[in-house]
C-alpha cells in the first residue's frame, strides 16, 4: 500500500475505508432519490453496492462476528426525513453480503447527540470542530474489543467517519473500518503531484486520520 507523506505521519482512527464508486452521475442520482426524495426501494440497490464494497474488507476480518454500525442522524433530522439512509442501506447490504452471517447490525449503539451544520464550505479545522462531541456510544460494553464496520452513504472529507471512529475506539472498539456506497473526488486535484493510485490517502490532510480510500468501481 502506498501512502502520502502526511498519511505516514498521522495517527489513524479507522484502519481502512472502501467505497463502491464515485459520487457522480447515476450513483449520485440514486443516493439523492433515497436521501432527499424518500424513494426507499433505492436502498436495496445501494445496499447491494455497499455489500460489494464490504467484500473488500472480508479478508481482514477476524474470527468473531463483526458489528455493522450506520452513521446516525440527529433525532430532529431523522424525524424530518422519516428514516436514516445509512441504516436502510446497511440493512440491505447485510442481506446481500457473502459474509452476512458474520455481520451484526447495531443501530442504537452509536448516537448523534446534537445537530451539526452542513460541512459544505467549512475549512478542515471548522469541519472537525463542527463534528467534535456530536457522537457518543450508548453502551461501551457492546463495542469493547469488537471489530466494527462503520457505514454511510457518502464519504466526502472523512471528518464524520473520523469522529465516529474516534468515539468508537475510545469506547474500546478493537478495529474500525469504513464502508460507503460512494466517495467524492473533489480533493483529488490537491494530491495529483503525489501520484498515489486510487487516491489512497487523499483525505489525510483534511482528516489527519485516514490510511486509504479505495473504490470497487471507478
Amino acid at each position: 500500500m502506498i501512502r502520502c507523506p502526511v498519511c505516514r505521519r498521522v495517527e489513524r482512527r479507522f484502519l481502512r475505508a472502501v467505497a463502491y464508486g464515485s459520487y457522480d452521475g447515476g450513483l449520485r442520482e440514486l443516493i439523492h432519490l433515497l436521501k432527499y426524495n424518500g424513494v426507499r426501494p433505492a436502498a436495496g440497490v445501494l445496499g447491494r453496492m455497499l455489500a460489494e464494497a464490504i467484500t473488500r474488507l472480508e479478508p481482514d476480518f477476524g474470527a468473531d462476528k463483526i458489528l455493522v454500525i450506520p452513521v446516525p442522524l440527529y433525532k430532529g433530522r431523522r424525524r424530518q426525513r422519516g428514516f436514516n439512509q445509512a441504516e436502510l442501506i446497511a440493512r440491505a447490504a447485510l442481506k446481500a453480503c457473502t459474509a452476512g452471517e458474520r455481520l451484526l447490525l447495531a443501530t442504537d449503539t452509536l448516537l448523534r447527540t446534537r445537530a451539526t451544520q452542513s460541512q459544505i464550505g467549512l475549512t478542515s479545522h471548522q469541519r472537525r470542530e463542527n463534528m467534535r462531541g456530536a457522537f457518543a456510544v450508548a453502551r461501551a460494553a457492546e463495542v469493547t474489543g469488537r471489530e466494527i464496520v462503520l457505514v454511510d452513504d457518502v464519504y466526502t472529507t472523512g471528518t464524520t467517519a473520523t469522529e465516529c471512529a474516534r468515539v468508537l475506539r475510545k469506547a474500546g472498539a478493537a478495529t474500525v473500518w469504513v464502508a460507503t456506497v460512494a466517495r467524492t473526488l473533489k480533493l483529488a486535484s490537491k494530491y495529483e503531484e503525489l501520484n498515489v493510485p486510487e487516491f489512497q490517502g487523499l483525505e489525510a490532510a483534511e482528516t489527519d486520520e485516514v490510511e486509504s480510500l479505495e473504490t470497487v468501481k471507478a
